[in-house]
């Protein structure tokens, strides 16, 4: 890494350490590699009345050669269901970390942006198609949806829904795995027999 990009990186752990702000939202930053500054790890804790709320977000950070003047490499470690957020991979839709990256902005803002995204999500600019038609078709579901991925996948701290629980138990006993059953209802809005159908034609 250059000096620059590491100069300006241990100023910016630091920054993230010590701010109030930041800890006052639950967000947390820590070295990957002790002797590195390029890979780090960050935590976002969902903002309350979201359906993300108290659930921790684990982020992969990659800090590129050229920071400050290319934005930082991040995506989402912990699996969620958002629509700028593939729950397939955890890439992130936000414009601060593409093409509206300013030299000026720091981790704490991209951090503090990634978690205002959580609840204030743009469908209209999504990641993940299925979730962005399901956040805008179906809202109820979308909701319901995210709140158990928040709750299975991020040790959310509300109660699991039944009807979720039910339906994912129905699948496990026909010889699915749990990974694959949570996706094919979530997709196809907690209908059991479409989530079937997608799995046998898999």
């Amino acid at each position: 890494m250059s000096n620059i990009a590491t100069a300006r990186i241990q100023r910016e752990f630091k920054e993230v350490i010590r701010s109030e702000e930041v800890s006052k939202n639950n967000i947390k930053l820590e070295l990957v590699d002790g002797a590195s500054f390029s890979k780090l790890k960050g935590e976002i804790v969902g903002p309350p009345d979201t359906p993300y709320e108290n659930g921790r977000f684990k982020l992969d950070i990659n800090i590129p050669e050229t920071y400050p003047f290319n934005p930082p490499k991040i995506k989402f470690l912990t699996k969620i269901w958002h629509p700028n957020i593939s729950s397939v991979t955890g890439a992130i839709c936000l414009d601060v970390l593409k093409d509206q990256w300013a030299a000026a902005m720091t981790l704490r803002t991209v951090l503090l942006s990634i978690q205002s995204l959580l609840a204030s999500p743009e469908p209209d600019d999504p990641q993940d198609a299925v979730v962005a038609q399901q956040y805008k078709e179906q809202h109820e579901v979308f909701l319901k949806t995210a709140k158990h991925w928040t709750i299975i996948y991020a040790n959310g701290s509300n109660e699991l829904d039944n009807d979720c629980q039910m339906k994912i138990q129905q699948l496990l006993d026909m010889g699915f795995d749990k990974e694959s059953s949570m996706i094919a209802l979530s997709t196809h809005g907690w209908l059991i027999e479409k989530a079937v159908e997608a799995l046998f034609n898999k």
